[in-house]
């Protein structure tokens, strides 16, 4: 088996690449171990580190990337000989019918396999149209987890409030007043400290948006928490999504998506708790806004906001990860024609067992897509418990070789 991985860090990525010890999961520990029959892993892992872990606890992010080394690692030492790191970007996939395909590297090699996986996450986020001004200026950071250094002397502009926000205001924090503006103006929402009550599933049938969302505010006002609601959902929502005719999937991303996201992709309570701080304090301020033009001086950089004037040190684009067809080797399938854009172009094309499909439609054998990419086909494919699941199908495959890219 060949694991390849483009950055300088296995199991990092950019969600759990980062080196701030205030970034936490977004998740409890307790859900986030490799295997679904181990689910008291990663839990026992972390009280190696800290004995007051629990389940119910948020662990730094970065120690989930170690976590995920150190399993690898488990498992290579389980298996001499088996695995191939390499540390590389991958820039090909070769593929014919009947054939083996063979996986291209940056440096010249290439890999026969039996099969291959791409679980190639996001591709880095897309600079908004009014940002491309700006683009060489070390006013204006692109991607925030490109460790490039956000200037300090004055204000700093973040575009978009959600998690990636957060975090970036959490590592600004004490150093400068920010920002925050979107379309919206939503932050995420909150955990709960402790579990709550679990709530059954409310009654959710393909058909138009609008039936679906009021099914779920009343579920949501009839039990004690609208999160047990929201979690109740989580394991029917590729199926709702499947159900859902196309003009009502697109109505969804249009004008709900957002407030989905909100709701379901939610901030650990230590971090909540820290953002109401700095939002009491005046050193974040969010709003419902839009960025009109931008242009970057030495000093800093003119925006104007809402058809006002504004200057800031400087502006962080946080508009999230990029869509995975952006993603160089995903373009390069593409135009290719060994693969295709999925539903609505969130991510590839995929048959139902996950198989990429190409340009006409019909899947390859033995060529899997993981995570990310499969957004379209499916609506939640991003979080471990569903990552881990797609993983685990993928692993009972009988081969002798894989390629995986990451």
């Amino acid at each position: 088996m060949v694991l390849a991985e483009a950055g300088p860090l296995l199991g990092g990525g950019v969600a759990y690449g980062t080196t701030d010890q205030r970034h936490l999961l977004n998740s409890r520990a307790g859900t986030m171990s490799v295997a679904h029959d181990e689910p008291a892993d990663f839990v026992d892992w972390c009280r190696r580190r800290d004995p007051a872990v629990d389940g119910d606890s948020f662990a730094p992010r970065a120690w989930y990337g170690d976590y995920l080394r150190d399993r690898l690692a488990a498992a290579a030492n389980r298996n001499p000989g088996r695995l191939e790191v390499h540390c590389g970007r991958i820039t090909g996939l070769r593929l014919a019918r009947g054939g083996r395909p063979m996986v291209l590297a940056a440096d010249g090699r290439e890999f026969a396999a039996d099969a291959a996986v791409l679980a190639v996450g996001h591709a880095a986020p897309t600079d908004p149209a009014w940002a491309r001004g700006l683009r060489g200026s070390p006013r204006y950071v692109s991607d925030p987890w490109g460790r490039a250094e956000v200037p300090t002397d004055g204000p700093v502009l973040l575009i978009g409030t959600g998690l990636t926000a957060i975090d970036v205001a959490l590592s600004l924090a004490g150093r400068a007043e920010v920002v925050a503006v979107s379309r919206r103006g939503l932050l995420p929402q909150s955990h709960v400290d402790g579990v709550c009550a679990p709530a059954p599933p409310p009654a959710l049938a393909g058909e138009r948006i609008a039936p679906l969302m009021r099914r779920m505010r009343v579920a949501a006002a009839a039990g004690g928490d609208w999160r047990a609601a929201v979690d109740a959902v989580r394991p029917e929502a590729d199926a709702i999504w499947r159900s859902l005719p196309p003009a009502s999937r697109e109505r969804f991303l249009r004008h709900a998506a957002r407030w989905w996201d909100v709701h379901r992709h939610r901030m650990a309570p230590p971090i909540a708790a820290k953002v109401d701080r700095l939002t009491e304090s005046g050193r974040l301020r969010v709003s419902a806004a839009r960025v009109d033009r931008a242009t970057a001086g030495p000093h800093g950089v003119s925006v104007t906001v809402d058809g006002r004037s504004c200057r800031f040190a400087a502006v962080v684009n946080c508009t999230g990860p990029g869509n995975p067809l952006r993603h160089p080797l995903v373009a390069g399938l593409i135009a290719d024609g060994v693969a295709r854009s999925g539903p609505h172009g969130l991510g590839l094309d995929t048959d139902e067992a996950g198989r990429l499909t190409d340009r006409a439609g019909r899947p390859w054998p033995g060529i899997h897509v993981l995570g990310p990419a499969r957004r379209g086909r499916l609506w939640e494919t991003t979080a471990v418990p569903e990552i881990r699941a797609q993983a685990e199908q993928i692993a009972r495959i009988p081969v002798s070789a894989f390629a995986v890219s990451a």
